[in-house]
């Protein structure tokens, strides 16, 4: 038997770059021809990721391993559609604004599927599906936005180390500290890197 070499994350991950048209935020915006990114790629910027299994989240061996390392000692859900959301317009909005937060933004879905959309190094589109089982983690300071896809359902599992903090903080807010370090730990440590392959 051939072993897959396979990441079991991209059945529930996947990302690609994204295109400039203003249709409906809920569509993929694929780039013509399409243009996916890895969960390397993602890596390397700082987005991490898990595929765990939803269905038995209360006694997942994984996810407890994963908190406990990162320290995630709050968790609750946020289910995000029409019927659920109270103000339901009002804060897909807001969670399509894009912001930062001072603290890591560590996401898992229980159910449905949504987009995560972050910055690349050159400020360009990422758009990050995320889908029943799939878990993420953008690190504090990095600019990103979220909107459901065209299912218009996601129920997700927030986890936060301590007490929540929620403030997102809109573009532009590059004088904070959690700003500073992101670019110093995965901007600017990336493109030294190059120059000295440059150099080599």
């Amino acid at each position: 038997m051939v072993a897959s070499d396979k990441d079991p994350r991209e059945e529930v991950i996947q990302a690609w770059y994204m295109d400039d048209s203003n249709e409906d935020q809920r569509l993929p915006h694929h780039r013509e021809p399409k243009e996916f990114v890895s969960l390397k790629q993602l890596d390397e910027l700082g987005v991490l990721s898990w595929r765990l299994d939803a269905d038995n989240y209360e006694t997942d061996e994984e996810l407890k391993k994963i908190r406990e390392e990162r320290g995630y000692s709050y968790m609750d859900f946020c289910e995000v559609c029409p019927e659920k959301l109270p103000n339901y317009e009002e804060k897909i909005k807001n969670f399509f604004e894009e912001h930062l937060h001072t603290d890591e933004e560590i996401r898992y879905c229980v159910a449905g599927s949504g987009y995560f959309d972050v910055r690349d190094r050159n400020d360009a589109w990422i758009r990050v599906w995320v889908k029943k089982g799939g878990m993420i983690v953008l690190p504090a300071g990095m600019y990103h936005r979220f909107t459901l896809d065209s299912d218009n359902y996601i129920k997700a599992m927030r986890l936060f180390v301590g007490d929540p903090v929620w403030t997102p903080f809109n573009r532009p807010h590059d004088h904070l500290p959690a700003r500073k370090q992101y670019l110093q730990a995965f901007v600017q440590k990336e493109r030294s890197d190059h120059a000295v392959d440059a150099a080599a």
